[in-house]
């Protein structure tokens, strides 16, 4: 019999529902997640009690979605989605049901979810309630609609992506029946709104295995949502340096960064820009002239259509723009001046894409590229640790200081400090007030 530890707070609450004469039982994800030994990020509750009763039985709740049948039961300073038997009605929109109706029976509720192995139910007394054969998928390592996928994703188009998302954070296979629905239904996701893709788009790309956004291609869901990487996988690149596709070669690359939005965003994009730069010279070999530059202008419209906020857009375009920014000679000056031009703040992340960017490459030429990366790393590890300045935050003079020294502000304010910065950059002996005081030209005492 399957024995399920339900942290007590939550426990607590079914204990009440069910000493009031109501069911209860934790729900869905969180059941899933215990099962398969992962620790659940919210436990849920479903119970037969009506949301006025919830209300009553605890002095501490939140209206979180009483038009859905859900209150929040306040637990100290942790809050536990309490949601009412429902039976969903008619889903207009493609996203959500018109109305819902409150339903006494446990069944009818799980029959309205998504997947079979979110369509569980437990509590210490009942042990699992398990209609539709959720643990059997856990056992099988499938993701399998309720029912008939077509009805579900006809409810809720986001369940399109869900499904893949599932399977790339639980490392399971599709379903047959629901793979083949999601090819079908993939167009209905222009309905869903951007936020909402975007949503399940990162938890796909930040979960241990980002490359299963190879069904999004298979499946026709890229097309919807990400046209521009389907053009990637139709680019081919004939190249001593490549043995895959534009697409497959950033497949490959994810999975060598690690489970960062940002850093996961920009590997995505990185070579977004080679299908409008692709050209072959005489002897049939792809060039991609340019490509970082159109990549970056194409990630930041990907990245504002798909409403990512500023600061992720601007670092991962960041990423984009540099990521093939290859001259950095290996001494420290060179790193200096690279850290420079590539950014100080981004040159840490920009090293982690370009690993992963070479360790998709051509793995005959992968032993060259991999051993001059490292020296650039330790080159810069070494600069870091011998406090070299790299910014004008560690630049031994400010604004303020040149002010002082007689400085009109203005313009010529930073374009002095930015002068001061690329000298010290060339020579780092030279960072001392005194010293660069000193070498401003003309001097600011004239």
């Amino acid at each position: 019999m399957i024995r399920i530890q339900i942290p007590e707070k939550a426990n607590h609450i079914i204990s009440v529902l069910t000493e009031a004469g109501f069911e209860a039982y934790v729900v869905g994800g969180c059941v899933r997640d215990a099962i398969l030994g992962r620790n659940a990020a919210d436990w849920d509750i479903t119970t037969n009690a009506r949301p006025e009763q919830v209300k009553a039985l605890f002095p501490r709740t939140l209206d979180t979605g009483l038009q859905h049948g859900t209150v929040t039961v306040m637990q100290g300073r942790e809050g536990f989605e309490v949601t009412t038997y429902r039976i969903d009605g008619e889903y207009l929109d493609g996203r959500h049901p018109e109305k819902v109706t409150f339903t006494p029976s446990l069944l009818e509720d799980l029959k309205r979810r998504d997947f079979t192995v979110n369509a569980m139910a437990y509590n210490d007394r009942e042990g699992l309630v398990d209609a539709f054969d959720g643990l059997g998928d856990l056992k099988r390592g499938q993701i399998r609609c309720v029912g008939d996928p077509r009805e579900r994703f006809t409810e809720d188009a986001l369940r399109i992506l869900r499904a893949v998302r599932f399977s790339a954070q639980l490392d399971f296979a599709i379903e047959e029946k629901t793979k083949a629905a999601l090819s079908e239904f993939a167009p209905r996701l222009s309905k869903v709104s951007a936020e909402r893709i975007q949503t399940e788009l990162v938890k796909l790309l930040t979960s241990p295995h980002p490359e299963t956004f190879r069904v999004l291609w298979e499946t026709g869901i890229s097309a919807v949502i990400l046209p521009e990487f389907d053009a990637c996988m139709e680019t081919p690149q004939n190249h001593p340096h490549h043995c895959w596709s534009a697409g497959e070669h950033i497949l490959h690359a994810l999975p060598f960064v690690e489970a960062d939005k940002t850093l996961r965003l920009a590997v995505l994009l990185h070579d977004i820009g080679k299908p409008l730069t692709r050209t072959t010279d005489e002897q049939g070999i792809d060039h991609f002239y340019n490509h970082a530059q159109k990549g970056a202008e194409l990630a930041n419209q990907i990245l504002r259509r798909l409403k990512f906020d500023n600061d992720t857009r601007k670092k991962a375009v960041k990423l984009v723009l540099v990521h093939d920014d290859l001259q950095i000679p290996a001494t420290q000056r060179g790193v200096r001046r690279a850290v420079h031009r590539i950014g100080a703040d981004i040159f840490p992340d920009y090293l982690k894409v370009r690993r992963a960017d070479i360790l998709a490459q051509n793995p005959a030429l992968q032993e060259e590229k991999l051993e001059a990366l490292a020296e650039i790393e330790r080159l810069y590890k070494k600069i870091l640790e011998e406090q070299e300045c790299l910014s004008l935050k560690e630049l031994a003079v400010t604004g303020r200081d040149l002010i002082d020294a007689g400085m009109k502000p203005g313009p010529q304010l930073g374009q002095t400090l930015n002068e001061l910065l690329e000298l010290v950059i060339e020579h780092p002996e030279y960072n001392t007030k005194e010293s660069l005081l000193k070498r401003i030209i003309p001097p600011v005492s004239s």
